[in-house]
């Protein structure tokens, strides 16, 4: 009797989600995916938390509506484990620096945890 691997995330895919197509970044998040977003807004106490597709869309059309770049730095990838780096520029040249931790299911995200600075 054979084994069924489980799908491996995919860190190509996530780069070219994260520079340049949503819908492909969105692809990776399972349904009732989870993101909870640290930044000077949201604060460790009280984290900004979204949850599900719908919301986590409706966070990423509004990213990318904006006039910015956005590159992944880093990405590591270990069993049901993975974490990235992620540098953002706006036109008039501020910085956004991310650091994401996540936890897959299945090849995909299903938690995320999300720490933003922002230039002043």
């Amino acid at each position: 009797m054979g084994t069924v691997a489980s799908p491996v995330f995919d860190a190509q895919t996530l780069r070219r989600g994260i520079e340049g197509n949503p819908n492909t970044l969105l692809a990776l998040y399972t349904d009732d995916a989870e993101i909870r977003v640290v930044d000077q807004v949201s604060r460790p106490s009280r984290p900004k938390v979204l949850r599900g597709r719908d919301e986590i869309s409706a966070m990423l059309d509004d990213i990318y509506s904006r006039d910015m770049t956005h590159r992944l730095d880093d990405c590591v990838v270990q069993g049901d484990r993975a974490a990235f780096t992620e540098s953002c520029e706006y036109a008039d040249g501020m910085r956004v620096l991310a650091e994401s931790m996540l936890t897959l299911r299945d090849g995909r995200i299903a938690r995320q945890t999300l720490i933003q600075a922002w230039d002043e």
